[in-house]
């Protein structure tokens, strides 16, 4: 089908939306590490599922040593090392400006499959995602901004840290602390970076009648979520020990919330998002997966009443009319 993996992109988009929402909950009444493990345990255990149903056994096959060990390092980039650095990000400078910085993501992704895999984008396709991504950010600027929290995170947290400036045009600027700009870029790198190790693992498999190749990406992130859950289960022991897995092992709420991020995530999420590079550039998969920060506005009005500005209306439509480039020729 034509354009199969950016439509799989689109489509994976929605479904980080419906993560993003689920985890803000999810991550204030567990903890973002807590919540990690469990989403990490949650997907090996539907990924387990998954393939007794459609093979017959219980692990994956088709994957080499060499497979496995690109998946593993995927896995440790973009899970582990992405995620720790995105909600650090948070933390210092706020999602608002996180998902800004986030956009670098994309091309961090086409940068590493030219680098890797020889991926070039035409030059439609690179006008495409420099609009879109152009639309993403004026959007993230132009939403409301939120109210500091108790504990002083946000934007303005950490007064005495070394900032960043950044200047646009006369009337934008941004101040931030150059740590919680360095943990986003970090994160942004990671998720470009983890997604074309992904695509390389993925090209390594064997596809057969008992590892179909629609089920590849599923078992490709079966081997991350591996990696997921020692990563993010050492960060926890080391922080705060295992006492918080263990309440929230009884927190009917919590682990709710936790199996319906897991759902729209690390399950069928990433393994979706595994799917499309594997029929477009990852650049491509990448920008049209990053238009969270788009489709969320609405669910953010209707549920947290978040007002939506005009920038952010601006920056939807630009990104709309990027996407549509996709599409053309």
């Amino acid at each position: 089908m034509t354009y199969l993996g950016e439509l799989i992109s689109i489509g994976v988009a929605f479904s980080w939306t419906a993560t993003a929402l689920l985890s803000e909950f999810g991550s204030k009444r567990l903890g973002n590490l807590t919540l990690n493990v469990l989403r990490m345990a949650l997907a090996l255990l539907f990924s387990l599922v998954l393939f007794v149903v459609v093979t017959g056994e219980p692990l994956p096959t088709g994957a080499s040593w060499e497979a496995s060990g690109w998946m593993l390092l995927s896995g440790l980039v973009g899970y582990v090392i992405g995620d720790y650095c995105l909600f650090q990000c948070y933390i210092i400078i706020g999602s608002r400006y996180g998902q800004l910085f986030m956009t670098l993501a994309p091309l961090a992704a086409a940068l590493m499959a030219w680098v890797t895999l020889g991926q070039q984008m035409n030059a439609m396709s690179i006008v495409a995602m420099l609009v879109t991504l152009l639309g993403i950010g004026i959007s993230v600027i132009g939403r409301a901004s939120p109210q500091p929290s108790p504990k002083g995170e946000g934007v303005t947290a950490h007064r005495s840290s070394p900032s960043f400036w950044r200047g646009l045009g006369g009337g934008f600027s941004l101040k931030l602390p150059l740590n919680g700009v360095l943990f986003a870029i970090g994160a942004a790198v990671c998720q470009g970076v983890g997604l074309v190790l992904s695509k390389i693992g993925m090209d390594h498999y064997v596809v057969s009648a008992d590892m179909p190749e629609w089920l590849v990406p599923f078992s490709a992130n079966f081997y991350r979520c591996v990696a997921g859950i020692i990563g993010f289960s050492l960060l926890l022991w080391y922080r705060d020990g295992m006492e918080p897995l263990r309440e929230a092992l009884h927190d009917k709420k919590g682990l709710s919330v936790a199996t319906a991020t897991t759902i729209f995530g690390p399950f069928i999420g990433v393994g979706f998002s595994l799917m499309a590079v594997q029929y477009t550039a990852a650049g491509i998969a990448s920008t049209l997966m990053a238009m969270t920060p788009i489709i969320i506005l609405l669910p953010s009005y209707w549920l947290f009443h978040e007002k939506i500005t005009l920038k952010a209306v601006l920056g939807a439509i630009i990104s709309v009319i990027g996407v549509s480039l996709f599409f053309q020729g």
